[in-house]
């Protein structure tokens, strides 16, 4: 009798403990660059995410690791550096590409075997597979299946009722549907009702939701295009490439001209431009107000005043600026991320910024710190913990963050000529092309942040003493 009382006593014992701890609210968006309110850009009507970062922390300088999905998210969801993870295309899976990789524990595994309900709605992992990966939650996975281009009227609209034909999707939709038309709105419903419903003193919950937008194609519900003016939409600033850039680390802004309405064999027009950067504004938009929904149902739930909210996205975006349109570069526009960490235990009270410069590999160790668990039992983790910035907005765990990408990323494997490997310091951001078939350097990268925040002029030629200096810690973290 004592052996089974002390057995049940040990089996009950985590869940008890749980119980205690703060609930999180994981939200991820995708394909958001720093085009938002509490970035300084008040183009994008963001009133969900002001109303996030008000009662949080907002990090001015927090950078992704790869600037493209599944290696984005196959890095931070476990803790690794892409090199380490080994996922450096859509397709790779890290359980089968990483040392170990059956093994590994991710970040919502992490929480549900300490205890924690864990759930998964949206695109969280990366959407190629049946499954995104099933034993990091406590049920199944939903409204993450499909393309983006299968998220719209268009596509599924039968052929026989369309008005129009185009390949693979239009490019922008500005349709009279509820926000429910897109998966979007069907996934704010679904995590509103989950928060509602969950018991308040039940177990305590991990809730990931991944919102789809705004990834191309630019759709959004026409009300949500309607928040703009398209005269007052401005252009690309630069419109084109850096001057001196190496060719390398440009590219053909391929998957934009893969959607239908755009030209294959002409620039963009003005008109086009301010029109496809009216569609991102939209989508993001529409993508705030089910954020909107999400916040009230936590508001409504009883567990906001212990529910621990970080909104990020997997990386940034070009809508136009240095000729670009889409992400798969090292440049500041796909490198930074909005990262906004609200934590009830240290509410700000009217919001704050720092500029701590920070990674998306630092959440994983930085949520088991705030939710109080050990995370010495994953000793893999490659991050760093950000709970002294978060108690301490002027506070800095790092000098510099890491960014590495492929060129020309689309297509075959075969086709990649170089990597590009990038650091961001507090004033600069150096990156270094090396061969793939040689491992030499075949282009050099250095922009000024302080005189020239928007990356319009490689200077990598006459500041010879920063390039050294940056290569250094390139050569000591990449391990060249």
């Amino acid at each position: 009798m004592r052996f089974l009382f002390i057995t049940v006593l040990l089996l009950i014992t985590p869940l008890a403990v749980a119980s205690e701890r703060p609930n999180v609210l994981f939200i991820v968006a995708d394909d958001l660059n720093c085009a938002v309110g509490p970035y300084g850009d008040r183009v994008a009507v963001t009133p969900n995410l002001d109303r996030l970062a008000a009662r949080g922390l907002v990090f001015d300088r927090a950078y992704c690791q790869q600037a493209v999905c599944n290696p984005s998210r196959s890095s931070f969801l476990t803790g690794l550096r892409p090199d380490t993870v080994k996922v450096d295309d859509l397709r790779k899976y890290f359980r089968e590409t990483a040392a170990g990789g059956s093994t590994l524990v991710t970040l919502p595994q992490y929480f549900k075997n300490h205890g924690y309900f864990c759930q998964n709605i949206g695109k969280m992992f990366h959407n190629m597979g049946e499954t995104q990966d099933r034993r990091s939650w406590s049920i199944d996975e939903v409204l993450f299946k499909g393309t983006h281009a299968d998220d719209t009227v268009y596509t599924n609209t039968p052929p026989s009722l369309r008005n129009f034909s185009v390949t693979k999707a239009p490019v922008t939709e500005a349709l009279d549907v509820p926000d429910t038309a897109y998966r979007d709105g069907q996934i704010a419903n679904l995590a509103a009702g989950m928060l509602r419903d969950h018991p308040v003193k039940g177990q305590p919950f991990f809730l990931a939701v991944g919102f789809w937008r705004p990834h191309l194609p630019f759709v959004a519900p026409k009300k949500y295009w309607q928040l703009y003016q398209p005269e007052d939409i401005p252009l690309p600033k630069p419109s084109g490439p850096p001057a001196d850039v190496p060719e390398i680390a440009m590219h053909g802004s391929r998957e934009i001209h893969g959607y239908g309405g755009t030209p294959q064999d002409r620039p963009f027009t003005i008109d086009e431009i301010r029109h496809l950067r009216h569609g991102y504004y939209a989508s993001i938009s529409f993508m705030d107000a089910q954020l909107g929904e999400i916040l009230d149902a936590l508001d409504e739930s009883g567990h906001a005043e212990n529910t621990i909210v970080v909104f990020t996205s997997d990386h940034g975006f070009h809508i136009g600026e240095q000729s670009l349109w889409g992400k798969t570069t090292n440049f500041e526009l796909d490198a930074r991320v909005p990262l906004i960490i609200a934590d009830p235990q240290h509410a700000f009270e009217h919001g704050k910024h720092t500029t701590a410069l920070v990674e998306l590999i630092d959440l994983y160790p930085t949520l088991a710190t705030l939710a109080g668990i050990d995370r010495k039992l994953n000793s893999r983790l490659e991050g760093n913990d950000l709970s002294t910035v978060i108690a301490d907005a002027a506070a800095t765990v790092k000098d510099a963050a890491f960014t590495q990408h492929q060129q020309p990323f689309y297509g075959s494997p075969k086709n990649w000529q170089a990597w590009g490997y990038s650091i961001r310091t507090a004033n600069w951001r150096y990156t270094e092309w090396r061969s793939i078939g040689s491992g030499e350097v075949v282009g050099r990268e250095l922009y000024d942040h302080k005189a020239d925040p928007l990356e319009s002029k490689n200077i990598a030629a006459t500041h010879p003493e920063i390039v050294a200096s940056h290569a250094k810690q390139l050569a000591h973290q990449f391990k060249f």
